[in-house]
């Protein structure tokens, strides 16, 4: 459809009263017969057939009050004019002036009402006094009324205004509850893909590691296989699949708990995991001195610390080569803990694909209001320091479990603190997680 097309299908709507508004102005106008046929002055009669029809486009100009009051009400004050000057009888029309001016008033502004209304009046005085001073005289008397009628008119319109304000307030309202709900999902979904990634990158990293040292025993010497030595990374392998199932079914036992009310402090081991750590990385032949000097920590700053170190050996583990001497320490000083993972590696990552390993470390120490700084040492090596609050902690426990923007885990973009705690309803989340349970129910991998 073309702007012209458009333009003259509105004009067209616009310029054609609907039906009702025809049946109000022709009842109107029935209505007000009688009145013509009220004791009139000596210069007054019953409208010959020149007054009827002027006495019918009076009426019939209401049609158009609702869509054009200013022009209903000009029109009307034309008509109505040469009705009176020829003497017609002058109570016929004061029901539909009444409307008019009613009507006008509801459309508003208030401004035009003030400024037409005692003109209307004004003039109707003076043309009325001009024919007859006794008319004039009388309709100056019941100018009142006319006021009246304005004066709820204008009342209606304000009542009109304050109740589409309340509905507009209630619909924006409603609208923002919606989209907290969706934002809520979805960073619902957000805080599961970041524990299943905490999780399951440390624990793949883990078994691929570990399988390449059985197939390094295997191929470097067929003849003189050490059967110990490949039983023992097989039986590394094994334990570290156990571990991590034990962990993904405590995260989804909480995640239906949540669901239902139950507990909400999530599956996060503290720092008394820590240990597991190390002693899966020195499995994974990786040389890991492990200093933890803190006691008491809350338990979101426990959760944040273990995920932070469990990050920084998996990255050691897999960029760090072979036999890697790593550092752990863990140091509660000045109402903070410092964690300080530290590498000798030699960093090479060429060929492997960026994760999103450093954004979830800092994504932990903002949740309970901490710092994450990471980079290569001058030295050799990569380190990460990560400073944990432990006076904000319990001000920020909620915050453990809630989920940050979707940047944070989809691009390495800047992430915003999310204030959304993990009330959010995680329905369709856990769905998602269940079908991962499921499929690994049908291969039998899920005990």
């Amino acid at each position: 459809m073309t702007t012209r097309e458009h333009l003259g299908r509105r004009g067209k709507r616009l310029a054609r009263p609907a039906r009702r508004d025809w049946l109000f102005a022709v009842g109107t106008g029935l209505a007000s017969i009688p009145l013509t046929f009220v004791a009139q002055g000596d210069n007054a009669h019953t409208p010959d057939v020149l007054g009827w029809t002027l006495f019918g486009l009076s009426a019939l100009t209401l049609a158009w009050r609702r869509h054009y009051p200013m022009g209903a009400l000009l029109v009307l004050i034309v008509v109505e004019g040469t009705y009176h000057v020829l003497g017609n009888a002058h109570s016929g029309l004061i029901a539909v002036t009444i409307v008019a001016i009613y009507s006008l008033a509801v459309a508003g502004p208030r401004r035009r009402t003030l400024a037409v209304v005692p003109t209307l009046l004004g003039l109707s005085v003076i043309m009325l006094t001009s024919i007859n001073p006794e008319r004039g005289i009388e309709l100056l008397r019941i100018s009142g009324w006319i006021l009246a009628c304005a004066i709820t008119g204008e009342a209606v319109r304000v009542h009109r205004n304050y109740i589409g304000a309340v509905v507009e307030r209630a619909e924006r309202a409603e609208r923002t509850r919606e989209e907290e709900a969706r934002r809520r999902v979805a960073e619902e979904r957000l805080r599961i893909a970041r524990d299943l990634h905490d999780l399951l990158a440390h624990t793949i990293t883990l078994i691929g590691v570990q399988t390449s040292v059985a197939a390094h025993v295997l191929a470097a010497d067929p003849d003189r296989l050490d059967r110990e030595a490949v039983a023992k990374a097989l039986d590394d392998i094994s334990g570290t699949c156990r571990s991590a199932r034990g962990e993904l079914r405590a995260t989804l036992e909480v995640l239906r708990e949540s669901q239902y009310g139950g507990d909400r402090r999530g599956p996060l081991p503290g720092l008394d995991g820590v240990p597991d750590l190390a002693k899966a990385a020195r499995l994974s032949g990786a040389e890991v001195e492990l200093s933890v000097h803190a006691d008491d920590v809350p338990p979101a700053v426990g959760a944040a610390a273990y995920r932070i170190v469990q990050e920084a050996l998996t990255n050691a583990v897999r960029h760090g080569g072979p036999g890697v001497p790593v550092r752990v320490d863990l140091r509660a000083e000045g109402g903070t803990l410092r964690v300080t993972v530290t590498d000798e590696g030699a960093g090479d990552t060429g060929g492997t694909t960026p994760g999103f390993g450093l954004v979830g470390m800092r994504e932990r120490a903002r949740s309970v209001g901490g710092t994450v700084e990471a980079g290569v040492r001058l030295e050799g090596g990569f380190e990460v320091v990560a400073v944990l609050p432990l006076g904000g902690a319990v001000a920020a426990l909620p915050a453990q479990n809630s989920v940050r923007e979707a940047e944070a885990v989809h691009q390495s973009a800047a992430v915003r603190e999310s204030d959304v705690v993990r009330e959010a309803e995680p329905v369709r989340a856990v769905e998602a997680v269940e079908a991962v349970r499921e499929a690994e129910f049908d291969r039998g991998e899920l005990r």
